[in-house]
């Protein structure tokens, strides 16, 4: 990576809200915040309610010590006194298991045999996806069961059954789906974490790159007004609400989790506050859609279900086209200088694609903005949450985590040329 020199630009200013973060009494600080701590930065990024739910929680159990992973045994109890609960007449469970992947949650896998509402007397393989105590996204289980069971008839998905929103029945806030069979990446790709520059082969890449683009239009089209998405703020079109929101979004996380101070991702929150684009049509967004967080059928070259909402949200549509395109979710082709978006097409391509099937303009401006926007969460994410995450213990995850802080560099390179070009 290059020395991080910043562009020069007139009437530069710092507006981080907080005093440096470089030393141990800040450290401190935000191992155990106290209320008024945590109030000053809400007042000073307010965001979507839901999210404000989410990190003010956070932030309040943040100081309840490590995180502890539940035995099998104890998951095994809370899932057989949430059913107990929640499934009317008699029911039992088998195969109870954990399940591997993911950046964050933890999973926990079982057959329910009961009478299914819809389908009567059946087994059904269904996932316990729940939250340890902090990870890389807060994020909500509410909005998560939401954004799925809305966009159930327009993509495949798992088939939502329950959401324990607030972590009554589970030590942390979790939602229980159906399995969806299928693999993250091809069975020869043994070398990357999944979603990083996982190479499909022209093959496979041939049968998924269509449905890969299909659905991205189909979810950015999809009529959300009928739906139930009540944990979900809208944004006013023509207004900056919907970036700020985001923006705002992270700066609070960043100032939250960072163990250091940082003038690059600074200069870019001053930017991306200074550049903020009007909102011309609410869309649903994935939020993380690319390879990695969908599932296939090697062999038939089928997408059997969309995973990993929990970062959905109504706004820009630009914002996912930006994040599927960000470089480091995709590789090159064996041609050697072909950009491959999410290893599956080229860039022009997948732009070209995605106006034809959704019909929906791509704004170059919005567009440049949000990858500068995208480039920035992750640096933020990756720097703060992921080190005050395995700082504190806070996750199953930790050495997942510690390895995510390793893309920091190669990111603040692109990040320092997408603002050289602003």
């Amino acid at each position: 990576m290059r020395d991080l020199e910043l562009p020069q630009q007139p009437g530069l200013r710092a507006r981080g809200f907080f005093a440096p973060a470089a030393d141990d009494s800040a450290d401190r600080m935000r191992d155990a915040p106290t209320e008024a701590f945590s109030a000053a930065i809400r007042a000073a990024y307010p965001t979507e309610a839901e999210y404000d739910r989410m990190l003010t929680r956070k932030m309040r159990r943040r100081a309840s010590g490590p995180y502890r992973i539940p035995t099998l045994d104890e998951m095994s109890g809370y899932v057989r006194r949430f059913l107990a609960a929640h499934v009317q007449g008699g029911f039992t469970l088998s195969e109870e298991r954990w399940l591997t992947g993911g950046a964050s949650k933890l999973q926990f896998g079982f057959t329910l045999n009961w009478k299914d509402p819809a389908a009567g007397q059946t087994s059904t393989r269904l996932v316990v996806r729940m939250e340890p105590a902090e990870s890389l996204n807060a994020t909500s289980r509410r909005r998560e069961h939401q954004i799925i069971t809305a966009i159930a008839k327009t993509v495949p998905v798992p088939r939502t059954h329950w959401v324990d929103a607030d972590g009554e029945w589970f030590p942390e806030p979790a939602i229980v789906y159906e399995f969806i069979q299928g693999t993250a990446k091809p069975s020869d790709d043994r070398q990357r974490v999944s979603g990083t520059g996982t190479h499909f082969g022209p093959e496979l890449r041939s049968r998924l790159a269509p449905q890969f683009m299909q659905h991205l239009a189909a979810i950015h089209t999809f009529d959300w007004s009928g739906a139930q998405l009540d944990a979900f703020d809208v944004p006013a079109i023509g207004s900056t609400q919907s970036a700020l929101w985001q923006l705002n979004r992270v700066r609070r996380f960043w100032e939250e989790d960072r163990g250091e101070d940082f003038p690059l991702i600074e200069y870019a929150a001053n930017w991306l506050e200074d550049n903020l684009p009007e909102l011309d049509r609410v869309s649903v967004l994935h939020g993380d859609y690319r390879s990695g967080n969908f599932l296939f059928d090697e062999k038939a070259g089928h997408i059997t279900g969309w995973l990993d909402w929990e970062r959905g949200y109504l706004g820009d549509r630009h914002r996912d086209l930006a994040y599927t395109a960000t470089q480091l979710f995709g590789n090159v082709a064996e041609d050697g200088k072909t950009f491959l978006v999410s290893g599956l097409l080229p860039m022009e391509q997948f732009y070209e694609d995605y106006e034809r099937l959704s019909g929906l303009k791509v704004d170059p401006r919005r567009l440049h903005y949000y990858r500068v926007f995208n480039t920035y969460q992750l640096m933020a994410s990756s720097m703060a949450s992921s080190y005050r995450v395995v700082r504190l213990g806070k996750s199953h995850q930790d050495v997942l985590l510690a390895f995510v802080e390793g893309a920091v560099c190669s990111l603040a390179d692109e990040l320092l040329k997408s603002m050289e070009n602003c």
